[in-house]
């Protein structure tokens, strides 16, 4: 069994309704995306704007494989300067 740790930031964590959460066994990015969002379209729109950073590196591809122990940052489309 593997474990995630999702950090969710600003928007993100205000659409799930939570700044961090667990999950166990998702292989990859988009598994963890699925399970965040289940059947909520809202979470689910928001997600799919986000930046994602796996162990501090930034991810752009979905397939990226999460290994037990991994820490998720979930990071919004910033505005301002």
């Amino acid at each position: 069994m593997s474990r995630v740790t999702v950090r969710l930031f600003a928007g993100a964590a205000e659409a799930f309704g939570s700044g961090e959460t667990e999950l166990e066994d998702v292989p990859d990015l988009a598994a963890l995306v699925n399970e965040l969002s289940s059947d909520d379209g809202e979470i689910r729109r928001v997600l799919g704007k986000c930046s994602f950073f796996v162990d501090g590196e930034h991810q752009r591809d979905l397939k990226t494989a999460l290994a037990d122990g991994s820490r998720v940052d979930v990071l919004p489309p910033f505005a301002g300067g």
